[in-house]
């Protein structure tokens, strides 16, 4: 098949390029000019072809020229930071490239199939209950901007859905692994701060709860979406739903480093956060921890896969098994020291 990958040179779009690669499809990876290809893999070390077509999930015009001749839509490309200084980043990206994929789909005859990846943020938090693909976001608060734009973004994929187009929709959970080490692998950023000893304790008392998925499970999550998932059906693509410390004591058992001996009050994670934001105005650097991620924090976000388990025959592995394979990995990198 000829697939159309948007974010490919993020930290899930390079891991999703070289499977579908390895599975022998012909790949055409939506870049900005300006983006960071490094994390691209060589196309002569995998089966199919790789060929760029330089341009933005905004400019509907690259990504009509791009969708040209193409089965498949893989659409991954997403402003994911927490915080930004410009909000209306994550409409434009997060919101109108969604609609401008859409739209080329619509425009391009060839294509059968969109796989459309969302977000667990888009289902809204779980506080004391694990949810399934029929939740439906409260709308009452939103703790990020983020949230917001696939939330909206969310609703515009359905939408597509009523409407017939051959949309499946996908809704990852926390994604981390080895690879490239973004905000969207936001695990990696957080043990290389823990090990560093720039975050010396816990953030908060353990209430906060996640579902870890690891990038490679997703990626294999997606490729069946393509294959086997139902249009118009949403799956999630989560693992083990656990909290930061719990994830920081495994790692302290992984690595027979000692835990953190002290908590860090969500109210100190936040003043430092609005620290972190007052010196990204200045330096233009974005920040790990701003006060979008402490309300983050404050909530819970626990997830069950088992529609994707079923359907898609989804294999997510252990939070630990994960960690073991990552943390030697960032060692090896000399992200890390234990």
């Amino acid at each position: 098949m000829k697939i159309l990958l948007t974010g490919a040179t993020g930290f899930l779009g390079g891991k999703l390029c070289a499977a579908l690669l390895a599975d022998g499809h012909s790949v055409r990876a939506l870049v900005r000019p300006t983006s960071d290809l490094s994390s691209l893999p060589r196309p002569a070390a995998h089966g199919g072809s790789l060929d760029l077509a330089y341009g933005d999930v905004t400019d509907a015009r690259s990504v009509l020229d791009a969708a040209a001749g193409c089965h498949a839509i893989f659409h991954a490309a997403a402003a994911v930071e927490p915080w930004l200084p410009d909000p209306s980043k994550f409409i434009s990206v997060n919101v109108g490239g969604l609609k401008n994929v859409l739209q080329a789909a619509r425009e391009t005859k060839s294509v059968e199939k969109i796989v459309y990846t969302s977000s667990f943020f888009a289902l809204g938090p779980t506080d004391g209950h694990v949810a399934d693909e029929s939740q439906v976001h409260h709308e009452q608060f939103f703790c990020t901007e983020y949230e917001k734009s696939k939330l909206a973004a969310d609703h515009v994929a359905r939408r597509a859905a009523s409407e017939g187009l051959p949309i499946v929709m996908v809704y990852p959970g926390v994604i981390y692994g080895p690879g490239k080490v973004t905000t969207g692998n936001i695990v990696a950023q957080m043990l290389i701060e823990r090990f560093s000893g720039r975050l010396p304790g816990y953030m908060g008392y353990g209430s906060d709860k996640f579902s870890f998925s690891h990038v490679e499970d997703v990626v294999q999550g997606h490729i069946a979406a393509m294959h086997r998932g139902r249009p118009g059906e949403r799956y999630l693509l989560t693992g083990e739903n656990a909290s930061f410390m719990h994830v920081f004591d495994m790692a302290a058992v992984i690595t027979g480093t000692k835990r953190p001996s002290f908590h860090i009050p969500l109210l100190m994670v936040d003043m430092y956060g609005w620290v972190s934001v007052f010196f990204s105005r200045i330096t233009g650097k974005l920040p790990l921890v701003s006060p979008p991620t402490v309300q983050v924090l404050r909530h819970q976000w626990a997830y069950s896969c088992d529609k994707a388990k079923v359907e898609l025959d989804y294999k997510p592995r252990s939070l630990r098994e994960g960690l073991e394979e990552m943390i030697p990995w960032l060692k090896n990198l000399g992200e890390i020291k234990y």
